[in-house]
């Protein structure tokens, strides 16, 4: 029996030879300092371009949206140029690929930000439960500073002209990240949105943000060029959503007649959230689980098959596995990445595990 993840997808906006999606991965290889991506960063997307959609690791609009060592940025000319060759690589080996927009918010770090800046928030609420990676390795986090109302609007501007810069890079879309904990996703919860102005207090003011960059962006490149990755429900740096039903629902209700390329949901926690917005959702939808191991190929067939997505992306097990598709469709052993590799570093642990036919 053929695998439900192995057979085309044609939605209002995705023609994709399958229904495996290759989610965003941090790796850390860009240049530290001016932000442009590895050059074996085509290599490396070119070898995983059999997912149906690859979409990349996070990259900054802004400087003071940087969350660590390597994270590359889609800002400057020289950012642009790099990621030209990326998107090129890509293409010649016929996949499609999305650029990931990311504003890390106050999972940031003076070591890390330009001039030595204080991460921004939405409000001045610091993470204790753990330290977060700079170039002088783990330290504690600091307060972020909150940001001024005329601030949100310049990053809303800011994700404006990154997705503009995504176009000319080649980028086939641009997915916004609304989800683990970063800028987006503090705006709309309450325990690190204690804001007052038209960007805070109420529901529909926590919403806003979420919604003025989704429709920015949107007007910038098209609307069918955009998606928007959310995690409801999921405590990852120090999120607390006291109610992800409803802020999901309100959210998703609000963006659905925009026509976007696609909702790319994370589920975790308790609230069952493929199941409770697949059905508010008229476009394509991807499903994801985050969990401590690798998703299996098995629970994304089952997820396809019950119809509560349309496209499953799974993340680490690209890593180690560059044709995870043809793997899927042998029934072939999976390879484990090597956990000291994942972040920074060069060819290592990057474009060196081999595929199917050379293991």
């Amino acid at each position: 029996m053929t695998s439900p993840l192995l057979a085309p997808y044609e939605g209002p906006h995705l023609r994709l030879r399958n229904r495996i999606a290759m989610a965003p991965m941090t790796r850390g290889r860009a240049d530290d300092v001016t932000g442009v991506p590895h050059p074996l960063t085509g290599e490396y997307y070119a070898q995983r371009a059999a997912a149906g959609l690859i979409v990349t690791e996070g990259i900054w609009p802004h400087p003071l949206g940087k969350g660590g060592p390597g994270i590359p940025g889609l800002v400057t000319r020289e950012q642009v140029a790099g990621w030209r060759a990326v998107t090129d690589a890509v293409h010649e080996a016929g996949g499609t690929i999305f650029a990931q927009l990311w504003h890390v918010g106050r999972m940031s770090h003076p070591l890390t930000l330009p001039g030595g800046a204080a991460p921004v928030a939405p409000s001045a609420v610091r993470i204790r439960s753990e330290g977060i990676h700079t170039r002088a390795g783990n330290v504690p986090h600091v307060t972020p500073r909150a940001m001024t109302t005329a601030e949100v609007e310049e990053t809303v501007a800011a994700f404006a002209a990154e997705a503009r810069n995504a176009v000319r890079a080649g980028f086939d879309g641009v997915e916004v990240h609304g989800a683990n904990g970063y800028l987006v996703q503090q705006f709309l919860a309450e325990n690190t949105n204690r804001r007052t102005d038209r960007f805070g207090g109420s529901r529909e003011g926590r919403l806003r943000f979420a919604l003025d960059v989704v429709r920015a962006v949107a007007d910038a490149v098209g609307p069918e060029r955009v998606g928007l990755r959310v995690s409801p429900d999921n405590p990852e740096n120090e999120i607390a959503e006291e109610d992800p039903r409803g802020t999901y629902r309100a959210l998703v209700d609000a963006l659905d007649p925009l026509g976007l390329a696609y909702l790319h949901v994370i589920e975790r926690g308790a609230y069952g959230a493929l199941a409770d917005l697949r059905p508010r959702w008229s476009g394509t939808l991807i499903g994801n689980f985050n969990g401590p191991e690798p998703t299996s190929q098995r629970a994304g067939e089952q997820v396809v098959a019950a119809g509560l997505a349309d496209v499953f992306s799974f993340g680490r097990l690209f890593i180690s596995n560059p044709d995870l598709p043809a793997r899927f469709a042998a029934s072939a052993p999976l390879a484990r990445p090597v956990e000291e590799l994942v972040y920074g570093g060069h060819a290592e642990g990057y474009v060196d595990y081999p595929p199917l036919a050379r293991v």
